[in-house]
């Protein structure tokens, strides 16, 4: 299967080129949902329960949201189970997971078995793209369009878009006439290509990245991998499981959901209770070497408290990990370049991947590694034959453009979504960057909310966690309003504002705003450099938004 790239330009995971149609109808609900991952996948089995009508719709044609998507060989979540689960005792007591950190086929049969197990199907239409919402004031209803002309008129717009909905790809000069097969990672063919024999390229070295190349480097002819930034990767540990064997026996699996909500990421561990020069050298590498060897995110967000706040601390967790990973490499010179002997940028502070074998690859002899950075060659180019860098051509018969997405915000902006002011949300957001209350929701738009979005915890906080803990909080809203007899919740400009500030004083707090990254907006041209996530933790956040909803939803006007 060859991609286009009018297919690379145009399509994106809130959108299908055969949308169905339903006519001029116009469906009356509560609730619109948007997407079908866990977050809208959580919301409509609670608004359900409640009584609510509402109805989730989805551009894909199956559930699992960004999984449903991710079929590159090597696509696997970095979370691991029981963590990376709904904690609904009707699901979890009957599924057995086959490996610790699951592949992204298995998670997809996960969701074809929610669905089944809560009857999900008969309120979800697939194969549909939200293309415009607008608020009526009079009516208090949003008035939503797909792109094939249907229309909804509901009281709640619950969008649910996830942080990666929104493919990037760079505007190289000449994509159009490379004669091979060019395409992002999230347009994978579900008929697996053969590349045997084949010369391939992978631009970009993020978890995305690092996992096809992990794999492809065991195919392909001959694979480069084209690096502007190293990725200080850490090792996944994996574990495969014979059942009903897990990494955790289920009677624990009630405390460790409910424990969720206390750490900082949303797992089973948090920051240690001393910082990284209370401990003696030679205590401090028995510390590092622990968790090295639990492998997960241990190595990052299970450290010492400082790490993240204190550039010292940083550059002693950055000295540990240049010394293990530079050991996995032969080559100086490319050890050199995947772990440059001086810290490049405050370690933890890019999305932090774990890998399987992945330093390993370069030390064969059909892998090639390319430096993109302004020290290195940059690609000035896509030619008819392949990549051509600064230094000269490369030549490829398939290049896979691993470069992200518009993450957190993209997905919201690509929908045209209007409050009773006539501005829209990406126009809201186009001068000082996004601007919520909570995360939740944003001023100048009614009865719209959305989660894992930005300034929510969202990428620093397991998935699973993070769509119930902000999925229970609008549903109790949304009963909160009908218990009053209310029409309209919308944050006010005040909240917002001051919101945002808390944002840049968390983030300010740590080393991460000293780094470019997606975290900050900044792998996208001409976008807001800002913190897209709130950095207050878990606990934190989950104690913010229950105190507003205590006192009445403060923050919010309602009426």
């Amino acid at each position: 299967m060859v991609v286009s790239i009018d297919d690379l330009k145009h399509l994106s995971l809130n959108g299908s080129d055969s949308p169905k149609t339903n006519g001029t109808h116009v469906q009356e609900l509560d609730a619109l949902i948007v997407g079908a991952g866990f977050g809208g996948v959580w919301q409509l089995k609670r608004l359900r329960d409640e009584g609510y009508k509402v109805k989730l719709v989805e551009c894909g044609d199956n559930y699992g949201g960004v999984w449903y998507w991710n079929r590159y060989p090597g696509a696997r979540v970095d979370s691991a189970i029981p963590f990376y689960e709904f904690s609904d005792p009707a699901l979890w007591k009957d599924w057995t997971w086959k490996e610790r950190f699951p592949g992204s086929a298995e998670l997809r049969s996960y969701f074809s078995y929610v669905a089944d197990k809560w009857d999900l199907r008969k309120d979800t239409q697939f194969e549909t793209f939200v293309s415009s919402a607008t608020w009526d004031d009079v009516e208090s209803r949003w008035t939503i369009k797909t792109k094939a002309g249907e229309t909804y008129k509901v009281k709640y717009f619950l969008l649910n878009t996830g942080f990666a909905a929104k493919r990037y790809i760079p505007d190289w000069e000449g994509i159009d006439k490379f004669k091979g097969t060019f395409l992002h990672p999230s347009y994978w063919p579900h008929e697996e290509p053969d590349l045997k024999g084949k010369r391939v390229a992978v631009i970009g070295t993020g978890s995305t990245g690092i996992q096809i190349a992990q794999e492809l480097s065991k195919v392909a002819d001959h694979l480069t991998v084209f690096q502007r930034t190293c990725n200080m990767s850490l090792p996944m540990r994996q574990v495969e499981y014979v059942p009903p064997e897990q990494y955790f026996p289920k009677p624990e699996y009630p405390a460790l959901f409910e424990g969720r909500t206390d750490s900082f990421s949303g797992f089973a561990f948090n920051f240690l209770p001393r910082s990284t020069f209370d401990d003696e050298p030679e205590e401090r590498a028995k510390t590092y070497e622990k968790l090295w060897a639990e492998g997960d995110f241990s190595f990052w967000l299970a450290t010492y408290y400082d790490m993240l706040f204190t550039k010292e601390a940083n550059n002693e967790a950055y000295k540990f990990w240049r010394d293990k990973t530079r050991a996995k490499i032969n080559d100086p010179k490319v050890a050199e370049i995947l772990a440059p002997t001086e810290q490049p940028y405050a370690f933890g502070c890019k999305r932090i991947s774990l890998e399987q074998g992945y330093f390993e690859i370069y030390n064969q002899p059909n892998v090639s590694l390319v430096d993109t950075s302004s020290k290195g060659t940059p690609i000035v180019e896509i030619t008819e034959k392949g990549i051509k860098t600064s230094e000269k051509e490369h030549e490829f018969d398939f290049i896979v453009c691993a470069t992200g997405y518009d993450a957190v915000t993209g997905g919201l902006c690509q929908i045209d979504i209007k409050g009773p002011s006539g501005v829209s949300l990406k126009e809201h957001w186009s001068e000082s960057g996004a601007k919520t209350y909570l995360g939740l929701g944003s001023s100048g738009f009614p009865n719209m909310f959305f989660t894992y979005g930005p300034q929510g915890p969202t990428a620093l906080c397991n998935g699973p966690t993070c769509a119930q803990l902000q999925g229970d909080w609008i549903v109790n809203a949304m009963n909160y309003m009908k218990e009053k007899n209310l029409k309209k919740i919308v944050p006010t400009k005040e909240s917002e504002a001051e919101y945002k500030e808390l944002i840049w004083k968390l983030a300010n707090a740590s080393l991460l705003p000293t780094v470019d990254s997606w975290y900050m907006g900044t792998n996208i041209p001409g976008k807001t450099r800002e913190p897209m996530i709130y950095l207050g933790g878990v606990p934190t956040y989950y104690k913010t938004i229950n105190e507003s909803a205590a006192n009445g939803y403060t923050g919010f006007e309602l009426s």
